[in-house]
């Protein structure tokens, strides 16, 4: 691969990346520890990650366990999941917090894959407009003395570059899609 494609790629690679990990929080009826990614939990006036304060398991398809090595910290962490987007209230017996999740109704299945769409949409959006940065920087490199069939070749690669990460996408779409919509 040419140099000059270089950071073209990685940009799409990030976005490509970021939608993996965005697709990955999205509830799907089924305990998915990735939804608790974003959840920060007060440590002694330090927002942490909830990751770092307890132990994340899931020991059945429909429920996350997570053991705080504090019991004092039951309530923050109880506190902090209630002010997350999770939607999912936590019940805890003391020595254990547990988030079970509900069955997911036909309707809810339907507005989720649609969000799931529209944010693979933005994605290839944001996968173009790279596209048409790099298109205007190789047309800048055209005064720069570069040859016409350089300049060419470098937007064919590109445009490949472009559509290998929209694939991508479409595909990662599609396999959440499919997630969701399983009962």
């Amino acid at each position: 691969m040419d140099d000059r494609l270089k950071p073209y790629d990685d940009k799409m690679k990030k976005a490509y990346e970021f939608l993996e990990t965005d697709l990955g929080t999205i509830r799907a009826g089924r305990a998915n520890p990735h939804v608790l990614d974003k959840v920060k939990v007060d440590y002694y006036g330090t927002p942490t990650p909830i990751q770092q304060v307890g132990n994340i398991t899931v020991p059945d398809p429909r429920m996350i366990q997570i053991a705080p090595w504090e019991k004092s910290l039951i309530k923050e962490i109880e506190k902090a999941i209630m002010m997350s987007d999770v939607g999912i209230t936590p019940s805890n017996d003391g020595a254990v917090i547990r988030l079970v999740f509900p069955v997911l109704t036909e309707e809810r299945r339907k507005e989720l894959a649609k969000d799931i769409k529209k944010r693979g949409e933005d994605n290839k959006v944001a996968v173009r407009n790279i596209r048409r940065d790099g298109m205007d920087a190789f047309k800048k490199l055209a005064k720069a003395e570069v040859s016409e069939d350089e300049i060419k070749e470098l937007g064919d690669q590109l445009q490949k570059l472009t559509d290998k990460y929209i694939k991508e996408v479409d595909k990662l779409i599609e396999e959440k899609t499919k997630e969701i919509m399983t009962v």
